[in-house]
């Protein structure tokens, strides 16, 4: 069925838009809008403290009537409301969507009718500390179990597909590294099976009373991977890597502040993270990135961000690294908050959209003018990525002061449409083309 010539027009002008570039890249809300697209590149960093670092706390508001804005062609529907601190978003293999209640310590199930409209919901876990990733094992349509991250380890529940609860308790399958600082863990399986990888972002902004290594930075760096930290921050920062039971415990990749969302890309089967960076540096800077992860890399922190670039705060600690920092991907307007990130592999989006990646973007507090608040689409070429990103799912900001959503999870439905969860109002919300 060939769509109408108004719409092939309209889908045609949104991706004629140009894209922003260096300092144009940069925003606030009132310049979102579904269709814009943004190019960040290393060299359009600014200075560290070219402007001054800002707290600009969100206030959030109720949503009323409003509803978020997608691009041409796309219609968003409510999908549930009413949740607490809904979170990550998975989807098992017969459909049924998973979501983390993080605050509330449970994991709920959704199950949609024909019409797309939930007609089952139920808690499948609950007791739990501060759940967020979730993954069903083994991969395929008849996984056994269901992997909780909790902030302090990873928990594992027996699963049979259409199970809308636990049939017993958690199995604990591995500790995490717990304590202040970033919660969230989230967590993901690697085509073979063989691996669970485990993000577990830093105790602190930018390893604020680290100190020096033992034994100094030449002995350290000999002794541990590339830029891998000690102390209280000992295995943070970092992707962990598993064998699925829990053994076979090693850093896969570090120096990467809070990998909020682990996804594996299809196309290479890589693991890729939605990483929020460091604060305090102005309202440029650091950018957050949405990137792929390759083992034994280090992305920089504390002592760099995005190459080279040595953050004052740790200036001359550690030239030994320098120019063993990996550059992320794609690079995202600094204090987005970038969160969930998934890949689209449904078949009711458009073709050019096959590939792609979507991220969430809770949104600034860092920032002198608010940023984030919506859902990016990372543009693909081939499998890589352009650089590019496009505001996808806008419309979360009421004004100046005051928000009604901050997206966070995000995954593609079994019929192929896009899932978002905000975790202020606590909805998720349907994208359909």
């Amino acid at each position: 069925m060939l769509a109408p010539a108004w719409l092939v027009a309209a889908c045609a002008a949104a991706q004629a838009e140009p894209v922003l570039q260096g300092k144009d890249a940069y925003g606030s809300w009132q310049a979102d809008k579904p269709g814009t697209v943004r190019l960040i590149r290393p060299e359009d960093l600014p200075k560290p403290g070219a402007s001054p670092s800002v707290s600009n706390p969100t206030r959030v508001t109720s949503r009323g009537s409003a509803t978020p804005l997608v691009p041409p062609g796309f219609k968003i529907e409510l999908l549930a409301d009413g949740l607490a601190d809904a979170r990550v978003l998975r989807v098992a293999p017969n459909g049924d969507i998973f979501v983390a209640e993080t605050s509330p310590g449970r994991i709920r199930v959704l199950r949609l009718g024909e019409d797309g409209k939930v007609v089952t919901n139920e808690v499948f876990a609950s007791g739990l500390n501060r759940p967020f990733g979730i993954a069903f094992f083994p991969n395929g349509d008849n996984p056994q179990w269901v992997y909780v991250a909790n902030t302090g380890g990873v928990v594992r529940f027996p699963y049979r597909a259409g199970d809308l609860k636990a049939s017993a308790k958690a199995d604990t399958v591995a500790s995490l590294p717990a304590g202040s600082g970033h919660s969230t863990r989230d967590i993901v399986f690697t085509p073979d099976g063989k691996r669970m990888l485990v993000s577990v972002g830093s105790a602190s902004n930018v390893g604020d009373g680290m100190g020096s290594p033992p034994g100094g930075p030449e002995a350290w760096s000999k002794a541990q991977p590339v830029g891998a930290s000690w102390g209280y921050e000992a295995e943070r920062a970092a992707v962990l890597a598993f064998a699925p039971d829990g053994k076979d415990r090693k850093l896969y990749a570090t120096g990467i502040r809070n990998c909020v969302g682990l996804a594996i890309q299809p196309q290479t089967g890589l693991p890729w993270c939605s990483t929020n960076e460091r604060d305090g540096l102005g309202d440029d800077l650091v950018p957050d990135y949405v990137t792929s992860v390759k083992e034994g890399a280090f992305y920089g922190w504390p002592w760099f961000y995005i190459g080279s670039n040595e953050d004052p705060r740790h200036a001359g600690a550690r030239p030994d690294l320098k120019d063993k920092v990996t550059v992320p991907d794609v690079l995202v307007q600094p204090h987005s908050a970038s969160l969930g990130m998934t890949f689209y592999q449904g078949t009711q989006f458009p073709s050019e959209y096959q590939g792609d990646a979507f991220a969430a973007e809770h949104g600034s507090w860092n920032r002198s003018k608010r940023t984030g608040y919506k859902v990016i689409r990372i543009r693909m070429k081939e499998g890589k990525p352009t650089g590019e990103y496009e505001d996808f799912v806008t419309g979360f900001v009421v004004n100046d002061t005051q928000v009604w959503g901050r997206p966070v999870g995000i995954a593609v439905a079994k019929d192929g449409a896009l899932l978002i969860s905000e975790d202020t109002g606590g909805t998720i919300w349907r994208v359909t083309h």
